[in-house]
């Protein structure tokens, strides 16, 4: 790799933790660049040029641009990926592109969107997103019953793709508590070697 990968990031956004978390655990190097959400810098002609949707994350691959988070993962897992990382075969690609829907979409309108009310002041309901959250947890307690990981016995981008939000629920007043399984998966994927965490914020569950 010539120079390191450059990733534009906020570090209080989820979406930016999947991939800042899959590059480390890849050992790729990366520059961190900082997006002023608060500033609209993802809004501007600069940025808009890279990522015409005005959204973090984008990657900057020695010249290849690559955005929206799960995009983005799929690049790295097939250009970087070893092992369990990689997406070897079909069946294993499509149970990872569940997941990386999943992330897209009940994670997206329920614990990440619970929490956008209490971290970015959202107007959204509140009661209606952390019942979707709970709903989607539920799907992943009994799915984590008789598996470590979220596809089978090693990590893949699909945990990748779902631990952030999952890991600051309880910012948006999203309590973890009823999901045992949920809990041991959140520590054993912070457990891999080169883990790194998201800033948290005191809000919510998490104020005290």
């Amino acid at each position: 790799m010539a120079n390191p990968i450059k990733l534009y990031r906020h570090p209080l956004s989820g979406h930016s933790h999947r991939v800042e978390l899959l590059l480390s655990l890849l050992e790729l190097p990366t520059e961190l660049v900082f997006v002023d959400l608060a500033k609209g810098d993802h809004k501007k002609a600069a940025y808009l040029a890279i990522n015409a949707f005005g959204q973090v994350p984008v990657i900057d691959d020695n010249g290849t641009l690559i955005s929206d988070s799960n995009a983005i993962l799929v690049y790295l897992a097939k250009t970087y990926g070893s092992g369990s990382w990689q997406l070897p075969d079909p069946i294993t690609e499509a149970r990872v592109q569940r997941w990386l829907s999943v992330a897209a979409g009940q994670v997206a309108y329920g614990p990440a969107a619970a929490r956008l009310i209490t971290v970015f002041g959202a107007a959204l309901n509140a009661e209606e997103v952390i019942a979707r959250a709970h709903t989607l947890l539920k799907v992943m307690e009994t799915e984590l019953s008789d598996s470590p990981f979220l596809i089978g016995s090693e990590p893949s981008i699909a945990d990748v793709a779902n631990y952030s939000y999952i890991a600051h629920a309880p910012e948006g007043n999203v309590s973890l508590a009823p999901y045992p399984n949920v809990r041991a998966w959140l520590q054993r994927v912070e457990a891999l070697p080169g883990f790194v965490p998201m800033q948290r914020t005191a809000v919510g569950l998490q104020a005290n």
